[in-house]
């Protein structure tokens, strides 16, 4: 059983009797004395792409969804499919924007580590690694003589992420993005 403050992007319950992959969550705390933790999620039905946003109070539980996992690795997009290779079997099969969504701007062509999630012999979605490496295509210029605080830039990727960079970093340079959350983690060398 899942519970609600394990609810966390890409973690998988059945909810109304389906599967559904969470895509978002929030929490929040009420000010009011004893007031409930509640968790804002985004949830995409698994078998029918249907998107929801539902709210859970702390304490509530979920069942798992029963998904097989295989290693698959992201080939190339041909502007309406997205297309990957089974890492066992080397089958391969395509997954549409809508199946994807926001991870799209993490696709590099031959990007390894991704997991296809399987219901019934069928592909619905796909799990990326927990980072990836994208090379900065553009970046703003730094701002000279900011010091207070740390400055952040923004960068654009090569699959057109948009990234917050230290001011350091510059166009061609490879960095390393956490794919949970979209954030800048290291420079690659």
């Amino acid at each position: 059983m899942i519970d609600t403050n394990q609810l966390k992007k890409g973690v998988c319950i059945v909810f109304k009797g389906a599967p559904m992959i969470v895509q978002t969550a929030t929490s929040s705390t009420p000010t009011a004395r004893g007031g409930n933790t509640i968790t804002k999620t985004k949830l995409k039905n698994l078998l029918t792409g249907q998107v929801l946003n539902e709210s859970f109070r702390s304490g509530e539980k979920f069942e798992e969804a029963d998904l097989e996992h295989h290693d698959c690795a992201f080939m190339y997009a041909d502007g309406t499919e997205w297309h990957f290779i089974d890492n066992q079997t080397f089958e391969q099969f395509s997954l549409s924007k809508d199946d994807i969504g926001s991870d799209v701007g993490y696709m590099k062509d031959g990007l390894e580590g991704l997991q296809a999630m399987v219901i019934d012999g069928q592909v619905v979605s796909v799990k990326l690694p927990l980072s990836v490496d994208l090379e900065v295509t553009t970046c703003d210029p730094a701002i000279k003589g900011a010091t207070a605080k740390a400055q952040l830039k923004n960068a654009v990727t090569e699959t057109g992420l948009e990234v917050l960079v230290p001011p350091y970093l510059a166009a061609g340079e490879m960095i390393r993005v956490d794919t949970r959350d979209g954030h800048f983690i290291e420079r690659v060398k």
